[in-house]
């Protein structure tokens, strides 16, 4: 059978560059910041699991701004805007009775997890809370294995505050933090970590 190639498109000469053309394949890359909208995402849909199964009441908090100017002309769309107050962590709620405050963060380095993406105030924030016997940790998210850790706050706290390097080692988020499994639903299914080792 005769195929009819519209004009200006060379037939293929061989096999070898039929079969080279199939294996072309486009990968697109992913920004940075659509990574951490994913793994945010990821985190919200697990918690929405929760809350329809009525295990657990989790919500990512809102980030208080001060709104300055409006332009209504446009459907009242925020046109300037500022942080009313230095935001803490990103989420909180309430599981078996304990109060849960947690931070997601990302970190795309192989090796380590920076000290620079925590900020003073999610410490001190964390601190108060641990004080008052609630379960507080970090979500981290290793971008370059595609894996997340649970680590417990009260390490990452005091590795913060003592500062012995500039970022937390790979291998010690490993080693204090517990690997958060990805699964069709819930997402990122976390309370069984806070069953085993956080609830005895």
């Amino acid at each position: 059978m005769k195929i009819h190639y519209p004009a200006g498109v060379k037939a293929p000469t061989n096999s070898a560059e039929i079969t080279s053309k199939k294996k072309r394949r486009i990968h697109p890359k992913i920004a940075a910041g659509n990574r951490g909208m994913a793994f945010e995402a990821a985190i919200n849909d697990t918690n929405t699991y929760y809350l329809e199964k009525g295990v657990a009441v989790i919500h990512k908090k809102p980030t208080p701004i001060r709104i300055v100017k409006v332009d209504y002309q446009k459907g009242a769309k925020i046109t300037e805007a500022y942080f009313q107050e230095p935001s803490t962590t990103d989420y909180n709620g309430i599981y078996r009775g304990k109060y849960i405050d947690f931070e997601a963060k990302s970190t795309h380095s192989a090796t380590s997890f920076p000290l620079s993406n925590i900020a003073p105030q999610q410490v001190k924030h964390l601190r108060a809370v641990l004080k008052l016997g609630a379960i507080a940790f970090f979500l981290i998210d290793i971008v370059k294995t595609n894996e997340v850790y649970l680590v417990p706050a009260t390490y990452i706290c005091d590795f913060y505050e003592q500062k012995p390097r500039g970022s937390i080692p790979l291998s010690e988020i490993l080693t204090h933090g517990y690997r958060v499994l990805e699964k069709y639903n819930p997402r990122l299914d976390y309370l069984p970590i806070l069953d085993e080792y956080f609830f005895q």
